[in-house]
């Protein structure tokens, strides 16, 4: 919406009060997104000023249309999430009926199993979202899965794949402007393709984002070695063993490029999917896919794969081809009928697995959904009782396999810089962006940087700074940072890389923020000062310290980004 605006000459304000118009892009999935989305609505109509225009646009419409309007008076416009891509048209209808009654723009939903439009009328737009080196790239919209406790088929419709040239240009274009990670979204990636009449068509999709033929020997911001492209160093290039003398694994050059999947589902990751994940080395060994629950009969009530057996002989074919493979996954507790013994199943599954990461839900009762005639009868203490054990389990789980990380390297995608001496909050809050049902799961504690024995490490006189970042481990918003210590010794003006390294200042037309980068001269050269050349890069990162959550580090100052792929 934002890129179509601007074509028509509008221009992004980053203050609601000096705006024309207000867009509020709302979630309708959930209960406390609902209520989060009428208050946002109810605030900022409250605070409207004559002449400004309030639009109402996403989820939350798309499911309860007029009804947005009658529960908060002063909107002026109703958007769904099928036709996002008329925006300009709506205001057009706005502009000529002079505001005495609210546009709703909301075409009737397409009957069951019949796709929508979305996704095909795109009007030429790139389906992203940018935040700094990081971006999200849409790949389809809507599910065609029965899940009983899921409203995404009443509000997105049926699957529906983007164009596979489509989502190969997006991807071209945000490895041209710098980007240095995409993670591939839809309601269920392991789908896209399927109304296509393509067979494994998340699989050939890598393959072919993997393919060096489709960015050339475009560069992402400088190089030295005429052997890099947009993937770092061509194959055929030999890659820097490491100091230990062990075999360090993909991506060894100044500048890869990350790909990640997520919202992956059961029983459709695929030999062929694995093979991909397993032998490209821009993919990251990274895979979120929600399970939801482990005994067979809460899954089957759920109206979702039942098949346990599969998971474990899946997950053990995954980590024996992807030994350093990072799993994620989400569950639901209090699900109507989950007895003690249930829940149990899933607490035992949880300890076997070791899963990377975990969210959990609590059941949120949906009217119009498959589950409705279920009602909601497990109390909502009993919820919380099994969230609390679950995520305690879960934080003990998570903590050990850390702690295995301290002493070995890791490439961390620098994401923002804090001074130091100043405590950096675990992870980097937020919700992950409303493209899957299960979304985050609940909160994590409040961590502090620190060591494996949960103190908070001294603070280093020869410190330049804290970087904050992400190892291959960590999708953005959802999982744990990397706090990285910038030693003095490491300033980034002493990198002759520095001069080249201008386009660190990332600035994209579609509301992608821009960077600014300090700079000195020092006789014609002009170069960067300090761990902010960092920002937007890939950098080599030695682990110094764990946490249930997150991972402490300091740069380590060999060139290179090195792997490590040991068990």
């Amino acid at each position: 919406m934002a890129e179509l605006l601007a074509r028509e000459g509008y221009q992004l304000s980053e203050h609601a009060g000096r705006a024309e118009v207000i867009i509020v892009n709302t979630c309708g999935f959930i209960g406390p997104a609902r209520d989060e989305s009428f208050q946002v609505l109810g605030d900022l109509a409250a605070r409207k000023r004559k002449g400004q225009l309030l639009i109402a646009a996403g989820c939350l419409t798309q499911r309860y249309g007029a009804e947005v309007a009658r529960r908060v008076p002063g909107i002026d416009g109703i958007l769904g999430t099928r036709r996002w891509m008329d925006i300009v048209e709506v205001l057009h209808k706005l502009d000529r009926g002079g505001g005495l009654q609210p546009v709703y723009h909301l075409p009737e939903t397409p009957a069951a199993g019949v796709p929508s439009e979305t996704g095909r009328r795109e009007r030429g737009v790139p389906r992203l979202a940018v935040q700094g080196g990081s971006a999200y790239l849409k790949i389809a919209d809507g599910c065609r899965r029965p899940c009983a406790f899921c409203a995404i088929p009443l509000i997105k419709g049926t699957a529906v794949s983007r164009p596979m040239e489509a989502v190969l240009t997006d991807a071209r274009f945000l490895v041209s402007q710098g980007v240095r990670e995409i993670n591939l979204i839809a309601q269920d990636t392991t789908d896209y393709g399927y109304d296509l009449g393509l067979k494994d068509g998340l699989a050939l999709l890598l393959e072919k984002m993997t393919d060096p033929e489709l960015y050339g020997q475009m560069r992402v911001q400088s190089t030295r070695d005429p052997a890099h492209t947009a993937f770092g160093r061509m194959p055929s290039a030999p890659t820097d063993p490491a100091p230990d003398g062990r075999t360090h694994g993909s991506a060894p050059t100044d500048d890869p490029l990350w790909i990640r999947v997520l919202y992956a589902y059961p029983g459709y990751v695929t030999d062929r999917l694995i093979e991909i994940m397993a032998t490209r080395p821009q993919i990251v060994h990274y895979l979120d896919m929600p399970l939801q629950h482990a005994h067979p009969d809460t899954l089957r009530r759920m109206r979702r794969p039942a098949n346990i057996e599969w998971v474990y002989s899946t997950l053990e074919k995954m980590r024996r081809q992807i030994p350093d493979l990072a799993l994620r996954t989400t569950f639901i507790v209090g699900y109507p009928g989950e007895t003690e013994d249930e829940f149990q199943t899933l607490l035992d599954f949880v300890e076997a697995m070791r899963f990377d990461r975990v969210g959990t839900f609590q059941f949120s009762f949906e009217t119009g959904t498959p589950s409705e005639p279920l009602g909601d009868p497990i109390p909502p203490e009993v919820k919380e009782e099994r969230y609390n054990r679950l995520m305690e389990l879960q934080h003990g789980i998570s903590l050990e396999i850390n702690q295995t990380f301290v002493g070995k390297i890791l490439p961390v995608l620098i994401e923002g810089q804090e001074d130091a001496g100043i405590d950096h909050p675990a992870g980097i809050g937020g919700q992950r962006p409303p493209e899957h049902p299960v979304g985050t799961g609940g909160q994590r504690p409040p961590e502090h940087p620190a060591g494996t024995d949960g103190r908070k490490p001294a603070e280093n006189p020869e410190s330049e700074g804290i970087l904050i970042g992400r190892s291959y481990r960590d999708a953005p918003e959802i999982d744990g940072v990397v706090v990285v210590e910038a030693a003095s010794d490491q300033r980034a003006a002493s990198d002759q890389r520095a001069a080249s390294d201008q386009r660190a200042a990332v600035n994209l037309r579609d509301g992608r923020e821009h960077r600014d980068v300090r700079s000195e001269r020092d006789g014609s050269e002009e170069t960067l000062i300090g761990p902010v050349i960092y920002i937007g890069k890939i950098v080599p990162v030695r682990i110094t310290g764990a946490m249930a959550y997150d991972l402490n580090g300091i740069l380590e100052p060999r060139g290179g980004n090195h792997i490590d792929r040991s068990k």
